[in-house]
């Protein structure tokens, strides 16, 4: 039977403690670090070589929504009612909205060196110490809204204005196209500023902190973060029907992303599992 994600803003007190406490008991386990490290190892910049499979690539939509099972699935073995719910940025938009309350994420870093000092992944209290993927600092970190050089959230214009494109994604596969849904949500955009980070990519930014880079899912946000963007797609895969997955054959000979992005019915590395397994999701959980 599936299983409901509901946004973070209508969970309830019951709901929100246990999904923290099953979040620290995954981290007091090492098995939150796993995750941290996966997502370290399969961010590649399109500038590198090899096969891209978490960014700047067609297959940053199915794999993320793998991930995200992933990290549910260690989560319900531990408490089977939780399930990770989305913080819709078009909404909740302040640094004091949901999730950034004392009972769910805590909220943004202190001026001096942006280390979270509230809520249960405070330092301070001892249960959140990052181990993958940082230097010096071992707490989380945050930059809300960016204090010294300020950003806002992506609005629902913006967001609707990569949902009306039809086409799933379009060639050369990657960070510099300027068509297609994917990249329009995935954020990789042209010119200096906040125009160059677009909906899923300026979340990031304005969160600031840890959420900058490949060990951004050393804050939990992160999973708030792509269960939205999750979401997106499952919309955008209802309002165009006859659209799916691209490319549904992997590039030609002499094609330089040749080996580089993973087509519709390919293997999606780490996992046995192939884009086009992971499109529909509707017999194992839904949106509320």
């Amino acid at each position: 039977m599936a299983y409901t994600r509901k946004d973070v803003s209508a969970l309830t007190r019951t709901e929100r403690r246990r999904f923290v406490k099953a979040l620290l008991e995954l981290k007091r386990r090492g098995e939150y670090d796993e995750f941290v490290r996966m997502h370290i190892e399969y961010y590649l910049a399109d500038g590198e070589r090899g096969l891209r499979t978490a960014h700047m690539a067609p297959s940053f939509l199915p794999w993320h929504r793998k991930f995200l099972l992933e990290l549910e699935e260690a989560l319900r073995r531990i408490d089977a009612s939780v399930s990770v719910p989305y913080w819709d940025w078009t909404r909740d938009r302040t640094t004091s909205s949901v999730p950034w309350t004392e009972d769910l994420l805590g909220g943004n870093g202190r001026p001096s060196d942006r280390q979270v000092t509230t809520g249960p992944f405070a330092y301070a209290e001892g249960n959140w110490t990052l181990r993958e993927g940082v230097t010096d600092e071992k707490f989380l970190t945050r930059d809300l809204g960016r204090a010294r050089d300020p950003i806002e959230l992506p609005t629902k214009d913006e967001l609707e204005w990569a949902m009306k494109d039809p086409v799933y994604d379009v060639s050369p596969w990657d960070s510099t196209v300027t068509k297609g849904f994917r990249n329009k949500l995935e954020g990789w955009g042209t010119g200096r500023g906040s125009v160059a980070w677009r909906n899923h990519n300026r979340v990031h930014r304005w969160v600031g902190g840890v959420m900058v880079g490949g060990a951004s899912v050393n804050d939990p946000v992160f999973w708030l973060h792509h269960a939205f963007i999750d979401l997106v797609w499952s919309r955008w895969q209802r309002r165009h029907r006859e659209h799916r997955y691209l490319p549904a054959e992997p590039p030609g000979l002499g094609d330089l992303q040749r080996g580089r992005v993973v087509a519709r019915h390919e293997k999606l590395p780490p996992w046995d599992v192939t884009p086009d397994e992971l499109e529909d999701h509707g017999g194992i959980y839904r949106y509320a």
